[in-house]
């Protein structure tokens, strides 16, 4: 099965953000990414994956928030 590689760019345009987002959220190690030479690359589904995971946090700590 195909999965999508994406650039920094790609990344950044898919999430509605600005590369420089990407590139602190990199450093940080806050984004799943592999370092191929000097360039960043992504796998969609992963990209998919951890957006799932970070929407269902953010969901989580909102109900905590408003039940306490």
């Amino acid at each position: 099965m195909y999965d999508e590689i994406m650039t920094v760019a790609e990344v950044a345009e898919y999430l509605k953000m600005k590369p420089q987002t990407i590139y602190k959220w990199l450093q940080e190690g806050m984004i799943p990414a592999a370092k191929l030479g000097k360039e960043w690359r992504f796998k969609k589904s992963v990209i998919d994956s951890w957006l799932d995971e970070k929407m269902a946090e953010s969901a989580y700590e909102e109900k905590k928030d408003s039940s306490a």
